[in-house]
């Protein structure tokens, strides 16, 4: 008799991007939500309405002119501030770089004046029928949170790369092991001391314990030792 066979399990939820470049690297990225891009655009359009508030309190002065100006001004903010800021600023607005946000192609490539124009020129099929509903229902819909202007240019609204930083090791005077270290035991050595900053001053001497027995390090001077030896297998910093 057959034994009923378990249903297939789905694969976790995951909202990375994986691409690969022209050089065979997997490029990881991380698309944007709803939520975080809307408050990305709402700073934006704060911003956009504090420009051309003031560029019409100035225009005023000049009485006729001033407003067949004003009108050229709506049109030329309303439209080129997105696409400026998006190709000259690594696809960057004020509000997506506040908000941690950039605009890339779909394989991960900077956002060019052709897909940035396309993708802003179509925020009003996004906008209707009122209040960004098509471009929220689009974004919540697609696996990488695409409104229909992403789709149609072929890009993506993701989280910028963090700088990676150096991990900060306690002063100590480096030196040389007195044996000869394995891989993992210098990662174990490098782990120590990066993590005491973490770890209260029980913890830390109970690891230095545990990693100073296979280095016939004396016990008085335990912790100044294994980081003298881990700013060593570091090097210069």
């Amino acid at each position: 008799m057959l034994e009923p066979t378990a249903p297939p399990r789905k694969a976790p939820l995951d909202t990375r991007h994986q691409v690969e470049t022209p050089e065979g690297i997997d490029l990881p990225l991380r698309p944007a939500g709803l939520m975080v891009r809307a408050l990305a655009f709402t700073i934006d359009l704060g911003l956009r309405g504090l420009i051309l508030g003031v560029l019409f309190i100035a225009l005023a002065l000049l009485g006729k002119l001033g407003m067949g100006l004003g009108s050229l001004l709506i049109f030329a903010v309303s439209w080129w501030y997105m696409v400026l800021f998006e190709v000259l600023r690594q696809g960057r607005s004020p509000g997506k770089q506040w908000m941690g946000l950039r605009v890339v192609h779909d394989d991960g490539t900077p956002v060019g004046w052709s897909a940035s124009l396309l993708r802003n020129l179509l925020r009003f099929v996004d906008l209707m029928p009122f209040g960004y509903f098509l471009g929220a229902i689009s974004c919540l819909q697609h696996p990488t949170f695409k409104r229909l202007g992403d789709i149609a240019a072929g890009t993506l609204v993701v989280y910028g790369e963090r700088p990676l930083s150096r991990p900060s090791l306690p002063e100590a005077e480096p030196r040389r092991a007195p044996i000869p270290l394995t891989l993992s035991e210098q990662r174990a050595l490098l782990g120590f001391a990066e993590r005491q900053g973490d770890l209260s001053p029980a913890r830390v001497s109970e690891l230095a314990a545990l990693l100073a027995q296979p280095l016939r390090i004396s016990a008085p001077n335990t912790v100044a030792e294994l980081n003298g030896i881990a700013r060593g297998l570091l090097g210069p910093t």
